[in-house]
């Protein structure tokens, strides 16, 4: 039993940080989504996908900090 111990905690790490890239990649992704996809519709080409891609990588970051505290 206490040769899967080890296993486990190496599978919850893996997790762990494949759950933080996800997020984070798909927070930037969205973000540069809607700010391309608002900038065609409202024409003010690049300034809104600069904004969203900016808030984005902040949601990014909340997430990250928020995933390492547990919460």
């Amino acid at each position: 039993m206490k040769d899967k111990q080890p296993n486990k905690s190496l599978q919850h790490a893996v997790s762990f940080l494949s759950q933080i890239g996800v997020t984070m990649i798909s927070c930037v992704f969205v973000g540069v989504f809607l700010g391309r996809f608002l900038d065609s519709r409202l024409k003010t080409t690049p300034w809104l996908l600069l904004v969203f891609s900016l808030l984005g990588v902040g949601a990014a970051l909340k997430s990250f900090f928020d995933l390492a505290n547990g919460k």
